[in-house]
């Protein structure tokens, strides 16, 4: 007892001592260890346009024939491939009937990660390690933080986006600089 009392009184073994906790600490909330173990379902159903209102002036004559606005338009598809984690599921760019631009995931599964994006990339898709780390090395936009590691999810894309430029989609993971899975887009007519 006295022995580890005189070791814990000197003061490198206290110094060690707490440069370990720190780094610790500091390895569990840059690493988040526990996140493999989590998992977080989102299930969302695909966007309709939200009803237009009408004046009372502008009600359409009851014996005209209504029209249907125009559903969702698919533009472009892919499937996704697995990186640095094992991921599965489809990829959707959808115009929805408001004229939206949406980006889902269909039948997705991933593992959790800490700080995962959605990125509509101009990179090309290369299976196994080659493919881990290429989407940040070109043009890319951020659809939005990942809201589950698993279900159908919409992550609207902003007003005015351009598809012509992009080829690919990437679970990115900022913190780590690595594609947890991708798809490359094939475009459809509209």
């Amino acid at each position: 007892m006295n022995r580890t009392r005189r070791l814990l009184t000197r003061p490198w073994t206290a110094a060690v001592l707490v440069t370990g906790l720190v780094a610790g600490a500091a390895a569990l909330y840059w690493f988040q260890p526990w996140q493999l173990w989590v998992d977080e379902t989102v299930q969302e159903t695909f966007p309709s346009a939200a009803p237009v209102a009408q004046s009372p002036a502008a009600v359409p004559d009851s014996s005209a024939p209504a029209s249907q606005p125009p559903g969702p338009a698919e533009l472009a598809t892919g499937t996704l491939i697995s990186h640095e984690h094992h991921t599965t599921g489809t990829v959707r760019i959808v115009r929805a009937a408001d004229g939206s631009l949406v980006l889902r995931l269909e039948d997705f599964a991933t593992s959790s990660g800490p700080d995962v994006h959605v990125w509509l990339t101009d990179a090309p898709v290369k299976p196994g390690e080659d493919g881990w780390e290429v989407f940040d090395d070109g043009k890319h936009l951020d659809a939005g933080k990942l809201k589950g590691n698993k279900g159908n999810q919409n992550y609207v894309l902003p007003a005015g986006t351009d598809l012509a430029g992009y080829t690919s989609v990437s679970l990115w993971c900022d913190r780590f600089d690595v594609s947890f899975g991708a798809a490359e887009l094939t475009s459809r007519p509209a």
